[in-house]
């Protein structure tokens, strides 16, 4: 079956709900017909629809043990430095990238890949990455920004001035003046980035 094509675990249960009716009625030959068809849409082993269409209820149970972490601190290191190499480009992009990304890195003494660490980038799912890359993005530091208001009170108090953009008389330019002698020097302009607008 195509990987476009394929069931989610819940759509299979909602199918495998409907067929079970029919299941249940159907005779033997009838049941056979059945069990082709439903291994044909699920991609299901034929014991296994037995096993569920013989349960008494097709509802998921609830994991009872959690799995352990799988990939060691390694793992996390070795992404979190691609990563940042990388200007964290998404899961998608860089999943492809790891084993060859470690291999470089470590000419450089910023990785230590080891032949488990690389073979351990190569099995790692998208998922998995996606989940890394979030928790790193939460431990960076990042610098407080200004809420757009204050940034939009801040440009208005700079003078500037635009010509009308359909202008046809010459002898209008404009002019982006910026001024590095600080507020030491009087000037015409205030102190900053500018755009003037001159006629003749």
């Amino acid at each position: 079956m195509p990987s476009e094509d394929k069931m989610t675990v819940d759509d299979r249960r909602k199918y495998l709900g409907r067929m079970k009716r029919r299941y249940k009625v159907a005779g033997r030959k009838g049941r056979s017909l059945l069990l082709d068809e439903m291994e044909k849409f699920t991609g299901m082993h034929r014991k296994s629809l037995i096993r569920l269409l013989n349960a008494p209820d097709l509802s998921r149970k609830a994991r009872r043990k959690q799995r352990g972490r799988r990939y060691g601190p390694e793992v996390d290191h070795a992404i979190r430095v691609i990563a940042e190499s990388l200007d964290y480009i998404c899961a998608e992009r860089l999943k492809p990238a790891l084993p060859a990304m470690a291999q470089h890195l470590s000419q450089f003494g910023e990785i230590q890949a080891s032949p488990e660490l690389i073979t351990q980038l190569q099995e790692i799912g998208v998922a998995t990455v996606g989940r890394l890359l979030r928790r790193a993005r939460q431990d960076t530091y990042r610098l407080p920004r200004k809420r757009p208001e204050r940034a939009n009170q801040l440009a208005r108090e700079i003078p500037m001035g635009r010509l009308p953009w359909n202008e046809s008389q010459p002898g209008h330019f404009e002019l982006d003046l910026v001024h590095h002698c600080g507020s030491a020097t009087v000037c015409m302009t205030r102190c900053g980035s500018t755009t003037a607008s001159f006629s003749r």
